[in-house]
């Protein structure tokens, strides 16, 4: 039976998720016709065979990462969590891609949470903050094209980023710096994103063209080895507002 199940992976990975019992559980899959319900019963046969795995799945969910600090909290222009976040991209992507950053940006919208509470983050919780499986790019920009994309973010009413500071004034990006130098629209920028934005997401059409470094490093996994050093340093995971987005008066 087990040589038939695994032929069909999406049947075994949603078997797990309404198997479990855990906060993680879901109530209801559907997908095209066919539906998977918790409250349908299933096998006593498969329900005793699975269980080991989905008992392992439950408990690395909620395995301890990390501990907060204070309340990471998503908000607009700049919030904590997103300076967190945008920090552990900057440093995992140098040290995954071997090779100087100038900046990162974080899409808001790809931040799935309004606020991590203070006290222990689990794997489960960092998996609800960011569920996609984007993938950690660099992009070579020149400050015209970044000036561009700054742009947009400041549209979308400004968007994390580590080594980079801006405001925003009348849905552009004014008083740009980039390593602590004005942006230089003839110079050229080592940038790191997901690459669902380097890809034309959220309106970012501008960096569709622009080759992009991959090492298939997803963002998630970024997230958690950043949270985890922290961990095993015997760090509480703490960030401020330092006025890396801003309104210019």
């Amino acid at each position: 039976m087990m040589r038939s199940l695994v032929k069909y992976p999406l049947f075994l990975c949603l078997f797990f998720a309404v198997s479990c019992d855990t906060a993680y559980q879901t109530s209801t899959v559907q997908y095209k016709d066919y539906r998977i319900s918790s409250k349908q019963p299933a096998s006593n046969e498969l329900s005793s065979m699975l269980k080991p795995y989905a008992d392992s799945v439950n408990k690395s969910m909620n395995d301890v990462v990390a501990v907060a600090g204070i309340t990471l909290e998503k908000k607009q222009p700049e919030g904590t969590l997103g300076n967190l976040l945008a920090d552990a991209m900057m440093a995992k992507a140098k040290e995954k891609f071997n090779t100087p950053v100038d900046a990162v940006f974080m899409n808001s919208g790809g931040i799935r949470l309004p606020s991590i509470p203070q006290g222990n983050i689990t794997r489960g919780k960092i998996f609800e903050l960011s569920p996609f499986d984007n993938q950690i790019v660099l992009l070579k920009l020149n400050g015209k094209i970044l000036q561009q994309f700054l742009d947009t973010t400041a549209i979308r009413g400004g968007w994390p980023t580590a080594g980079c500071v801006y405001q925003l004034k009348n849905k552009k990006a004014v008083n740009i710096t980039i390593g602590g130098q004005p942006l230089n629209e003839n110079a050229e920028y080592t940038i790191g994103m997901v690459d669902y934005v380097a890809n034309g997401g959220d309106n970012c059409d501008m960096l569709k063209p622009i080759p992009q470094q991959s090492r298939g490093y997803l963002f998630r996994d970024a997230i958690i080895e950043y949270f985890a050093d922290a961990q095993k340093q015997g760090k509480a995971l703490v960030s401020k507002i330092e006025n890396r987005v801003s309104y210019a008066e």
